[in-house]
C-alpha cells in the first residue's frame, strides 16, 4: 500500500499485525465460508481477536486496544482483503456493537459485556431491519411493553448479520407508538439465553458464511438493566452508529475488492494473446491503470473521512454525517465498478471460480445496499448539502459568484424562478 506517508505509527503496527493475521488464514476456511459449510466464523474472528484486531477503540480498561478510527480503518482493509462478509461480521461484533455499548452503556453493561466481545468469547449483531421495514427504521413493529421491572419483547427482525450465533444483540423496539419517530423506540441489550430465536438462515447471492438470519423475539422478557442508553432513545444512539457503520462499510469495501485488482493486474501481466502480454494493449492496461487510480481515490476519501469522524465533537455533526454517507456510497459503487471491469479485462476465466474475481462480484453486491442503501445515502447527502450552502450565505462566509459574469446586473430580469 503506498498510503503509509498517512498513516500514524499506530496504525503502521496494526497495518502489519493484520497483514500476519489474514496470511495465516487458511485459504480452506474461506472456500468453506463461501460454501457455507462455515456458518459463521467464530474461530476466525478469535483469531483476530488473539492478534487485538477486534474491538480496537474500545478503551484498555474493558479490554480493547484504544485505538482512533483513522488506525481501525486500516486493520479493517487488511481484514477484508479474506471477503467481504469476512470483516462484515468481524466489523459488527468487534467494532459496531462494542462501540454502542462503550458509547451509551451503563459502567454495569461494560465490564459486562466489552471484555468478552474483545476476546471472541461472545458475539454481538445488530437487530434494526423488519419485514416490513428496511430503510424505515423508525417505523419498527418489534414492540417492547412495560411489564413488571423489565420489558415485554415481541417481533422479528431480519437480514441480521451474525444473527445465527450471536449471544447477545443490539435490538430496536417500540416503546412508546404514541410519540413521533425520534421519540418511540429504545434499543435494548437482549442476550439469546433470553428465548430468542433464529427463524430462517438465507441463501444469499453472496458473502455466505456470516451467519445472516432472521431472528424472532416471542413474548421474551427483558430487565431494565437490558436498556442501552435512555428509554424513547433510540434516536441518538442510531446516529451516532450510523457514522461509523456507514464509513466503515466504506473501508472495508477497499480491502475487499483490493484482490480483484491485485489478481486482475497478476493475471494481465502473464496472459498472452495475438503475440504479445495483453498488458500491453491499451485497452487493457489503461483499465486496470484507472482501476488502480479509482482505488486511490476511494482509500483517500476514507480516510479523510476517518479524521473528520475522529473530530466529531469539533465539527458539525451534520456535516461529519454527510461526509460519512458520501464515502458509503461513492466508494461502494467505484469498487463495484473496480471489480467489474477486472472481470472485464481477464475475460471468461474470471467468470468461473478458478480466481476469485466472481466470488468478489457477488459479496460487493451487498456494498450498495445495506447499512442505509446508497439512494438513501443520496437522500441524506442533497439535505445536508443544501442546508449547507444556504448556512453559508446567510453567514457571508463565501463570494457569491453569481455575480461574475457579463451580464450579471443587466440580466437580473430574466432570472425569473418560477412561481
Amino acid at each position: 500500500m503506498a498510503y503509509d506517508f498517512l498513516m500514524s505509527e499506530t496504525g503502521k503496527k496494526y497495518r502489519d499485525i493484520a497483514r500476519e493475521a489474514v496470511k495465516a488464514v487458511d485459504p480452506q476456511y474461506i472456500k468453506d465460508m463461501d460454501q457455507e459449510k462455515i456458518k459463521y466464523p467464530k474461530e476466525l474472528i478469535r483469531h483476530f481477536a488473539k492478534h487485538g484486531l477486534i474491538c480496537t477503540m474500545i478503551p484498555k480498561e474493558y479490554g480493547g486496544q484504544g485505538l482512533k478510527w483513522e488506525d481501525d480503518i486500516i486493520i479493517q482493509e487488511e481484514i477484508a482483503t479474506l471477503g467481504y462478509i469476512v470483516m462484515c461480521a468481524t466489523g459488527v461484533t468487534g467494532c459496531l456493537v462494542p462501540h454502542c455499548i462503550n458509547s451509551f452503556g451503563t459502567e454495569e453493561q461494560k465490564r459486562k459485556y466489552l471484555p468478552r466481545l474483545a476476546t471472541g468469547e461472545i458475539f454481538g449483531a445488530e437487530c434494526l431491519t423488519e419485514p416490513r421495514g428496511g430503510s424505515n427504521l423508525f417505523g419498527a413493529t418489534t414492540s417492547a411493553v412495560r411489564d413488571g421491572d423489565g420489558w415485554r419483547l415481541n417481533g422479528q427482525k431480519r437480514f441480521i448479520v451474525g444473527g445465527d450465533a450471536a449471544d447477545i444483540m443490539l435490538v430496536y423496539a417500540c416503546t412508546d407508538p404514541t410519540a413521533g419517530p425520534k421519540k418511540r423506540l429504545t434499543v435494548f441489550i437482549v442476550e439469546r439465553e433470553m428465548g430468542v430465536k433464529t427463524d430462517y438462515l438465507y441463501n444469499l447471492m453472496g458473502c455466505h458464511g456470516g451467519g445472516t438470519a432472521r431472528v424472532v423475539f416471542d413474548n421474551i422478557w427483558v430487565p431494565d438493566s437490558a436498556v442501552l442508553g435512555e428509554v424513547n432513545g433510540a434516536y441518538d444512539v442510531y446516529e451516532e452508529m450510523m457514522i461509523p457503520e456507514r464509513f466503515g462499510t466504506a473501508a472495508m469495501t477497499i480491502g475487499a475488492v483490493r484482490p480483484a485488482l491485485e489478481v486482475a493486474t497478476d493475471y494481465t501481466a502473464k496472459r498472452k494473446a495475438f503475440g504479445q502480454v495483453i498488458n500491453r494493449y491499451q485497452g487493457v492496461s489503461f483499465k486496470v491503470a484507472e482501476c488502480a487510480q479509482m482505488l486511490d481515490v476511494c482509500r483517500s476519501y476514507i480516510y479523510t473521512t476517518a479524521r473528520a469522524v475522529q473530530a466529531a465533537d469539533q465539527l458539525d455533526g451534520q456535516y461529519v454525517r454527510r461526509l460519512c454517507s458520501q464515502a458509503k456510497k461513492f466508494v461502494t459503487e467505484t469498487c463495484k465498478k473496480i471489480a467489474n471491469d477486472c472481470m472485464q479485462v481477464m475475460g471468461g476465466i474470471a467468470y468461473t471460480d478458478v480466481y476469485p474475481v466472481e466470488k468478489i462480484i457477488r459479496d460487493l453486491a451487498l456494498a450498495t445496499i445495506w447499512t442505509g442503501s446508497n439512494e438513501v445515502m443520496s437522500m441524506i447527502c442533497q439535505k445536508q448539502w443544501y442546508n449547507e450552502r444556504k448556512a453559508a450565505l446567510a453567514a457571508g462566509l463565501t463570494r457569491n459568484c453569481e455575480y461574475d459574469c457579463v451580464s450579471a446586473i443587466e440580466g437580473e430580469s430574466e432570472k425569473d424562478y418560477g412561481d
